[in-house]
């Protein structure tokens, strides 16, 4: 398998790879069943913040459609180019590019080598994704994800992209992980201030403590760390959240891909399965960094896939890695003060078939009191929907898995198959409205939702548990995605129940005519695939970021390039406000204290981004502005 070009697959083409799907039976079958599904685009699928109680006086699309927009720009159309587009009236600028120096000495990026070892962990990384902005003694401090590398560009000397020494490996490791620096806004727009002391790189390697009940246990103890409370490094940081206290939290996503075995027939542990861990890594680090080595640690995967605390005011802190919020593919951690004072954190694992989740704190947040334990002592709990509208949050405790509290937050996802929880369409972001009690998660697409196996079977996550269409999910082989929305019961986030219904499906109704043309607030205008990134900002309005096919052909014509809407959740409507360029991931949004600024992160766009002809492609973090200098969010 090893003359396989392993620089070119997506994380989904790699979990093909790992993970590939039997042949698919009797498929027109399954969507007829799920585009006959009774209440299908009825009641579970509605307008308006105020619609939990299904089925009843319910706007529709037309109705909702026709009231008044509040969104201030003008729609844009899609584009297939290579650049960034804003409405009119908006001005993008980029704030920070990959190989850009935080430090005074650190020369840009050389294009010709992609950047030398000894500044790799003095320069902006690559990838950008979940960011989060941040005013410390009345500066502007942000912190920005750096979630994986695209290899042939960061090392283009070497064949296929591949690392051929040590040397190579803590170049890609210094690349990842997370960038803090501060940022100061001036005549020619927004900068990074070099020198900065919150200037910051966590990568790879970075010290890091382990809290929580898996901290100190045997199944995360190694010859390196025989502890069990010490780790180096975060990985795959995809999404982010912020604390009420003012943490960072970054989100260890695909982090199964970073290990690998240097001996072939090496029996791997039963629980790697679940959760993609192959004796092939995709970036070879197990060959020049032996901790990556599962035949010689097979306990370091599981000391990561954790959310991981960061204080940005405080640039000589470590960084802590909290088993109690389950490990998990986690993709950003949303976080809410309840009515009691209670933390809550909601939580997607972004994998087919997998799970969402919620963490409610036992302690209380106290502005200016001991934050230490909130996000260490509270209950981890896992969401069941029923097709009927109402669910409800089913605890993850020794007493409902049989598992020990260590177990559970090692092993989450078998806890979580355990108490019967519902299989998502790779439950990617969730966002909470700061202006009502409801929440949101974007599943971004499952293109095996619904499917039969060759032996007949209906097809099911890594754990066995089926994949049936139904509740949110409501799209055999769903190549368009979704986002579900949740009103927690009494408006009370820590409640144990909720209700939920559909703001809308992603389709295209340009090739379709039937569910997969989207839902009522879908048109030829505004459609869109695979929401990912999602922010709610301080007027309600939700912003949604897509990471799917960009290809603009066959079930994604006239879908275009990656994109940024904005839905107004009071009236279900949506509207395109931003394209990024070809081959490019949208992702990532923040804005400055006074509002007037946005920040958007451009993930491994196509070259000449945004550096022009015969320049590498740069992941670069974007700030938009309006050119009246008016509130943007």
């Amino acid at each position: 398998m090893s003359d396989v070009d392993l620089s070119n697959l997506s994380w989904d083409e790699w979990d093909e790879r790992i993970n590939p799907p039997p042949a698919v039976t009797d498929f027109d079958r399954v969507v007829e069943t799920a585009i006959s599904r009774r209440g299908f685009l009825g009641g579970l699928l509605v307008f308006g913040s105020g619609a939990a109680a299904l089925g009843t006086g319910l706007l529709s699309p037309s109705a909702a459609l026709a009231s008044t927009s509040r969104f201030a720009f003008k729609p844009i159309p899609i584009a297939t180019d290579g650049t960034v587009h804003v409405p009119e009236g908006y001005t993008w600028k980029p704030l920070a590019k990959w190989g850009q120096p935080l430090f005074s000495g650190v020369s840009d990026l050389d294009h010709a080598t992609g950047g030398d070892l000894a500044s790799s962990d003095k320069v902006f990384g690559e990838n950008t994704d979940g960011m989060e902005a941040f005013l410390v003694g009345g500066r502007q401090v942000i912190a920005i994800n750096h979630e994986y590398v695209n290899e042939k560009v960061n090392l283009p000397k070497n064949e296929k992209g591949m690392p051929t020494s040590a040397d190579d490996v803590v170049k890609l490791q210094n690349l990842q992980g997370v960038t803090v620096m501060e940022i100061a806004e001036g005549d020619d727009g927004w900068s990074i201030v070099l020198d900065s002391p919150y200037n910051r790189r966590i990568h790879h390697r970075t010290p890091m403590k382990l809290t929580g009940p898996a901290a100190g246990h045997d199944l995360v103890k190694t010859d390196l760390d025989p502890t069990g409370m010490e780790v180096l490094g975060t990985l795959n940081n995809c999404g982010s959240g912020k604390t009420p206290w003012g943490t960072y939290l970054t989100c260890e996503e695909n982090f199964n891909g970073y290990f690998g075995s240097t001996v072939a027939d090496a029996k791997l542990p039963g629980d790697y399965k679940r959760y993609g861990i192959a004796a092939e890594g995709r970036y070879a680090y197990e060959k020049f960094d032996e901790r990556f080595d599962v035949s010689k640690h097979p306990n370091e995967p599981r000391r990561h896939g954790y959310v991981v605390e960061i204080d940005p005011s405080k640039p000589d802190s470590t960084p802590l890695k909290h088993t109690a919020l389950g490990r998990i593919k986690h993709e950003n951690a949303a976080c809410v003060v309840a009515r009691d004072g209670r933390v809550v954190v909601y939580m997607g694992d972004d994998e087919r078939g997998e799970f969402l989740y919620r963490w409610v704190s036992n302690g209380v947040y106290v502005p200016g009191g001991d934050t230490s334990t909130l996000l260490v002592d509270g209950t981890l709990s896992v969401a069941k929907f029923a097709e009927d509208g109402n669910g409800e949050w089913l605890a993850l405790t020794p007493e409902s898995t049989g598992m020990s509290a260590a177990e559970i937050a090692v092993f989450t996802r078998m806890a979580a198959s355990k108490v019967g929880a519902t299989t998502m369409d790779r439950p990617e972001w969730v966002a909470v409205s700061p202006v009502a009690a409801e929440a949101y998660c974007c599943l971004t697409n499952n293109s095996r939702r619904g499917t039969l196996t060759d032996d007949g079977k209906p097809r099911g996550n890594a754990g066995g548990d089926v994949m049936a269409v139904g509740g949110p999910n409501p799209r055999a082989k769903n190549e368009y995605g979704q986002i579900v929305r949740w009103y927690p019961a009494d408006e009370d986030h820590t409640a144990g129940g909720f209700k939920w219904d559909l703001y809308v499906m992603a389709g295209n109704p340009v090739v379709h005519k039937d569910a997969y043309a989207g839902s009522g607030n879908i048109n030829e205008g505004n459609m869109f695939n695979s929401p990912d990134g999602m922010m709610i900002d301080s007027t309600g309005l939700i912003w949604i970021q897509t990471d799917g096919e960009d290809t603009n052909e066959g079930e994604f014509a006239g879908q275009g390039n990656n994109q940024m809407l904005a839905g107004d959740p009071a009236t279900g409507r949506i509207e395109r406000f931003l394209t990024g360029p070809k081959g490019s991931e949208v992702t990532g949004l923040t804005w400055s204290a006074d509002r007037r600024t946005m920040f958007v992160g451009i993930q491994h766009p196509d070259a000449p981004f945004p550096d022009g002809e015969g320049k590498l492609p740069r992941s670069t973090v974007i700030a938009i502005k309006r050119d009246d200098n008016a509130l943007v969010g």
